[in-house]
């Protein structure tokens, strides 16, 4: 019988498949392969350096370079924060001895207001004051649990952000506000609850998410240099 009539005639092999461990022992056993191919070698952003060593040039400044902005840009926002949070203690500071200079309730009053705009940028300082009559001059008048309600319960010391029903202690200013900083007074004895209120244009100016420290602060200043002068029963 012929050898070639009813042989079996064998399929082609199937190439392996390509892997990056098999392109690496290739490589390593084959070094020639790209340190010779400068098409390759510039496609890939490098070159061969004096003793046949592969410089990455390019690819390695590009990494360099986009790790050397990223510390840049991380450096920097820790700048600004930091300058940030020591203009507002500096202008915290400068607000109290303001406070401190007060002469009567309607002036406090007064001073809260030019503070919070010229100090802090800001469209109002209020000092609001439950009470069955008057409160002093200057200052917004709230009844009973009133604060309770703004501030979202009897438990909270403080509310930042937007609250419909603070808008009433801007007057006629309530229109533009669109985040309030509050925090919760409790000034002469017996206690009468009260607010210390600032009044952002901006719906960023005071989110929920804010510390209340610094207004905070300011409400504690305001309570003390208010126990200066007795308030007047109504």
């Amino acid at each position: 019988m012929d050898g070639t009539q009813g042989g079996i005639e064998e399929a082609p092999l199937e190439p392996a498949p390509l892997t990056a461990q098999a392109v690496r022992r290739f490589l390593s056993d084959n070094p020639e392969f790209l340190t010779r191919d400068d098409g390759l070698l510039g496609e890939l952003g490098l070159k061969v350096a004096d003793g046949n060593v592969v410089d990455f040039g390019p690819a390695a400044l590009a990494r360099v370079h986009a790790a050397h902005r990223r510390e840049a840009d991380q450096r920097q926002q820790v700048e600004e924060t930091a300058r940030a949070n020591f203009s507002a203690q500096a202008q915290t500071h400068g607000a109290v001895v303001d406070l401190l200079d007060s002469r009567n309730h309607s002036d406090l009053s007064r001073r809260v207001d030019d503070l919070a705009q010229q100090r802090f940028g800001l469209a109002a300082g209020v000092i609001a004051l439950e009470s069955e009559g008057l409160p002093p001059a200057g200052w917004k008048h709230l009844v009973e649990s009133q604060v309770d309600m703004i501030l979202g319960g009897p438990q909270q010391l403080a509310r930042m952000g937007f609250a419909p029903t603070a808008l009433g202690l801007f007057g006629d200013r309530a229109d533009t506000i669109r985040s309030m900083a509050m925090v919760r007074m409790a000034i002469w004895e017996p206690s009468r609850q009260g607010l210390l209120a600032f009044g952002s244009t901006a719906d960023e100016g005071f989110t929920e998410d804010m510390g209340t420290e610094l207004v905070a602060f300011l409400a504690r200043v305001v309570e003390r240099t208010a126990e200066r002068w007795p308030i007047l029963s109504q």
